[in-house]
């Protein structure tokens, strides 16, 4: 039985062994599969992750060009806005770094470019072919800082300058010698435009259609070579006020550059920014927000790139001025002159310039500036040499920046002073025997006016009155109400205005002239060596109707999102000065002797008698070095007026005769206004 039970307890035994023999091989056949498996997902589900953990990974930004705002009229007419056009660019993250393999690149796109006639970028100050010389539109600074950013000394030639780009960029001497000039001005191009994975390289801008397929056919041959679609500036009407909607274009220095990075925003070398005019004063408003493209690297090479934020285009300004009185306001102009051409009886065949502005009398906003001559700014961006070039200088505003003496325009002035003081009222005379004694000298009138009050001295500008009044007041007061209309200082127009100055002695003593006490009486009426511009004279006659009260003239009225669906502001009328009147006959004394100026006689078609309303104006025959310009000032209607408006022109005469052309065509324009319901009766 014991033997029995041993025998028993000994299978159990072995039977336990194999059990455990069993579990213990299945549970390394379980451990086996399980790693098995876990080795495949590693190696094959895995395997690009861990290697990529492995390589060298490494991701950039690159910005994203915002399209730029539009400036549009009053009517949201576009003036500037964008098309949709097509850059030809080189991206760091696929250019050869080899560098003749990448000059071999820029070889090949530009041989294309210049096969179909199109241009490229290359701000080299250098000739395109020997022997090399400074472009004498670079300037002497220009050159220098081409000499500082090669590392030359001062003393370099433009030849040295090539060379270095030469040795610094390998440029083979297998190219011919034009060739390694354009291949060194792209290079240097490049170089000053911060060419990086995070900035590509505009090299050529708005290609022609065709050009677009085939640079696409050929880019795989031509490593970092492509075309994309980008906005580009357009201007839709370039006869709209040009100087003063202005120009852009890109960075052109690192000053520059440093200068607009103070604004706060992140600029670019490669940026096009605002130059001049609106364009460059309002940046801020125009340039937009840039986009953000990631690029991902992984051991030197692209695997992915996408955008992370889109760019946000750049706001709308919307002008004060409509487009239709503008361009009628530039005819006018342009077909009086012509009627000069023509006037019987005189030579004034060389008339050529002059210039014409209208206000809103409620706020100065500028309702139409015209300027003669002018250009289209469309043929000042193609050629703006031609432009600069062109005769009788079309290039300066005669509107905001020409300076004239006003002659008895100012007189207006003059009265102001008189009546606010209390020198002279309405009832006050002086005697006008047409000529008058001051200490040695005898100065004249136009006219044998006998006694004469200010009323009807402004009527018929009578120079001797004035004369005898400004002896009265003395020039510091003369000075004081001058500066109170706004003359001797900018205005504060958005694209800029010429202050110009008065006749006194701070003048005199800054122009290196001796002042002597008879020249107040030449002051009073506008000479001597005092200098005006259209747009203060027409501000002053703004301030006149608004009996002292100077507003701030404005091209802006509003600003609007890019897609013009929010209105962003609004601007409000700023009240730049305000004189402080003593009596309410002040100027209601000058405001009848303008009237009574209006009603002079005429010819029909430019009378200002019979219209519906009065006319309030003051003209002016000032001397200059044409002999005499014509100048005319005046607001209507006198009794509520709506607009105010000065008009000149250089060397000519009867600039009167183009009020009545600036009602009508105000009354087209504006039908509902005041002079509108009465011109159409």
């Amino acid at each position: 039985m014991r033997e029995r039970q041993g025998e028993l307890k000994e299978t159990f035994s072995v039977f336990e062994d194999a059990i455990r023999l069993v579990v213990l091989i299945f549970i390394l056949i379980v451990s086996l599969v399980f790693g098995v498996l876990r080795l495949m997902k590693v190696q094959l589900v895995d395997g690009e992750s861990y290697q990529l953990k492995a390589s060298t990974t490494n991701i950039y930004t690159q910005h994203v060009s915002a399209a730029r705002g539009e400036i549009v009229d009053s009517e949201g007419r576009v003036i500037v806005g964008n098309k949709i056009g097509y850059n030809v660019i080189i991206e760091k993250a696929y250019f050869p770094t080899d560098k003749a393999a990448g000059n071999q690149v820029i070889y090949d796109v530009v041989s294309i470019l210049r096969e179909a006639g199109a241009e490229w970028n290359d701000t080299l100050p250098v000739s395109l072919s020997e022997p090399y010389t400074f472009s004498p539109e670079a300037g002497e600074e220009y050159c220098a800082k081409v000499r500082e950013i090669l590392n030359l000394n001062t003393y370099a030639t433009a030849e040295n300058c090539v060379d270095k780009l030469i040795s610094d960029y390998e440029i083979s001497d297998a190219y011919p010698r034009d060739v390694q000039r354009v291949i060194a001005g792209i290079r240097y191009e490049m170089l000053i435009r911060s060419f990086s994975v995070n900035n590509h390289f505009t090299l050529a801008d708005d290609i022609p259609l065709e050009l677009v397929t085939k640079i696409k056919e050929l880019r795989l041959t031509m490593s970092g070579v492509d075309v994309i679609e980008e906005a580009i500036r357009f201007v839709e009407d370039g006869n709209v006020i040009p100087h003063e909607i202005g120009t852009v274009g890109p960075i052109y220095s690192i000053e520059e550059y440093e200068s607009l990075k103070e604004s706060g925003y992140e600029y670019l070398l490669s940026d096009t920014v605002g130059k001049s005019g609106l364009e460059l004063a309002l940046e801020a408003e125009l340039c937009g927000e840039r986009g953000v493209k990631e690029i991902t690297y992984v051991d030197g090479s692209v695997i992915s790139s996408e955008i992370t934020k889109e760019a946000v285009g750049g706001n709308t300004v919307q002008l004060t001025l409509n487009s239709q009185f503008q361009k009628g306001l530039q005819t006018t102009l342009t077909d009086f002159i012509g009627y000069l051409h023509e006037m019987p009886g005189k030579d004034l065949k060389d008339v050529s310039a002059g210039a014409i502005v209208v206000l809103d009398v409620d706020s100065n906003a500028v309702l139409g500036m015209a300027t003669a001559p002018t250009y289209d700014l469309n043929d000042l961006m193609e050629d703006y040499n031609a432009v600069l070039n062109a005769e009788n200088t079309p290039l300066v505003n005669r509107a905001t920046d020409g300076l004239y003496r006003p002659g008895s325009t100012f007189k207006t002035i003059t009265a102001t002073a008189g009546l606010n003081t209390g020198v002279v009222n309405g009832d006050s005379t002086f005697y006008c025997g047409r000529n008058y004694e001051f200490i040695d000298t005898t100065v004249h009138c136009t006219g044998h006016h006998n006694d004469i009050n200010v009323t009807r001295a402004i009527t018929v500008s009578c120079n001797i009155y004035f004369y005898e009044l400004s002896q009265r007041l003395g020039i510091d007061t003369l000075s004081q109400y001058a500066t109170y209309y706004g003359l001797g200082q900018t205005l504060g127009l958005e694209s800029g205005d010429s202050a110009g100055y008065l006749a006194n002695p701070e003048t005199f003593e800054k122009l290196g002239m001796e002042w002597y006490v008879g020249y107040l009486l030449q002051a009073a009426i506008g000479q001597s060596e005092v200098q005006i511009t259209p747009l203060q004279m027409a501000v002053a006659a703004s301030t006149i109707a608004n009996e002292g009260v100077r507003y701030q003239p404005h091209l802006v009225d509003s600003v609007y999102d890019h897609a013009m669906t929010t209105k962003l502001s609004q601007k409000e009328k700023v009240v730049a000065a305000e004189i402080p009147i003593t009596s309410d006959s002040v100027y209601a004394n000058i405001e009848q002797g303008m009237i009574g100026a209006a009603q002079s006689t005429m010819p029909e078609e430019y009378s200002l008698k019979n219209l519906g309303f009065d006319v309030a104006i003051k003209t002016g025959t000032p001397q200059s070095p044409r002999g005499t310009d014509s100048f005319v000032i005046g607001y209507a209607p006198a009794e509520n007026p709506e607009i105010a408006f000065a008009a000149v022109i250089e060397g000519g005469e009867q600039s009167k005769y183009m009020v009545r052309k600036i009602l009508e065509l105000y009354a087209e324009v504006y039908p509902d206004t005041q002079i509108g319901l009465a011109l159409s009766d």
